[in-house]
């Protein structure tokens, strides 16, 4: 026979808040849980290991909508790469982003270091959409 856990000690053992558990709940990422003749929710080893997937997706940066279709996938024994390929475009395109972003900083701070106190053009630049783009 399994062990059984209280709410309390799945949030402790999945390191998740049991708010978060009761929502996964009520959207359907969880599995209802048995419940004790007191009403109180009982879950099993499977509930654990389940939150702890979705949790660990969670930090990796894929949307709720996108766990529900892996765990769909999971259950249906389908592979889940389109899902995995769609979230690395999604991180490629962020880290793009990003180092345009740190790019254009750079320069930002470069131009201000070689200007006079004063002269710095950082808020300048940032207020000026085009300024970001090159296209001046």
């Amino acid at each position: 026979m399994s062990t059984l856990f209280s709410i309390g000690t799945l949030s402790k053992a999945a390191g998740c808040k049991v708010e978060t558990i009761r929502y996964y709940e009520k959207i359907g990422l969880m599995p209802e849980p048995a419940r004790s003749e007191g009403g109180q929710r009982r879950y099993h080893r499977k509930h654990r290991e389940r939150l702890q997937f979705i949790r660990h997706s969670r930090e990796l940066g894929f949307t709720l909508d996108d766990i529900r279709e892996l765990l769909a996938m999971s259950e249906q024994h389908a592979h889940a790469d389109s899902i995995a390929r769609r979230h690395r475009a999604a991180v490629q395109a962020r880290i793009h982003s990003l180092t345009a972003l740190r790019d254009e900083l750079d320069r930002m701070i470069k131009e201000c270091a070689q200007g006079h106190e004063g002269e710095c053009r950082v808020i300048e630049v940032l207020s000026d959409h085009q300024e970001c783009h090159g296209d001046h």
